[in-house]
């Protein structure tokens, strides 16, 4: 159902990640002064990440696992999809802990787990596969680049705001 909607409006994957790159950095220097805000924006962006990949779909599989290595592109409507489905989460993790690269990792691993879940678990309905997790991990680097950028946003800003308040 939410594959058919993507490939007929197949702008807004990509839309979406403009508005992560454009916008994340920006909220993300924000949110690096609100550690509660940044930790509760992070487990509420985990919340569509779980109901698209875990939520139980009415279907019955045959093969549990595919092994497929393909590179997502807006093309790649569905993979596109995975990829933009992890950069919010790490990108607000990575603010919130302050260390975008351990945040990316998680967010590689946290995927994995996502996998092996769907493999072991049949009547979800999903199937794991590799490409999913390829592009879960792509986002999730992209995430954490975007943090990157928050925290070092965030560190030219501070001796600006300091000197305001000193005059």
């Amino acid at each position: 159902m939410l594959s058919t909607f993507l490939i007929t409006h197949r702008w807004i994957t990509p839309a979406l990640l403009l508005v992560h790159v454009v916008i994340g950095p920006v909220i993300g220097a924000w949110l690096v002064s609100r550690p509660r805000l940044a930790w509760a924006s992070t487990a509420l962006s985990l919340l569509p990440l779980a109901a698209l990949t875990l939520v139980p779909v009415d279907r019955h599989l045959s093969v549990s696992c595919a092994v497929q290595w393909d590179w997502p592109t807006p093309a790649r409507v569905e993979s596109f999809a995975n990829l933009v489905l992890f950069v919010a989460p790490v990108l607000l993790a990575g603010v919130a802990t302050r260390r975008w690269v351990l945040a990316a990792v998680i967010g590689s691993a946290l995927s994995v787990g996502i996998e092996v879940l769907q493999a072991l678990v049949l009547t979800l309905g999903r199937s794991c596969d590799t490409g999913d997790w390829l592009a879960n991990t792509v986002g999730a680097f992209v995430g954490g680049l975007l943090a990157w950028g928050a925290l070092a946003l965030a560190r030219c800003g501070r001796p600006a705001e300091r000197a305001l308040r000193l005059r």
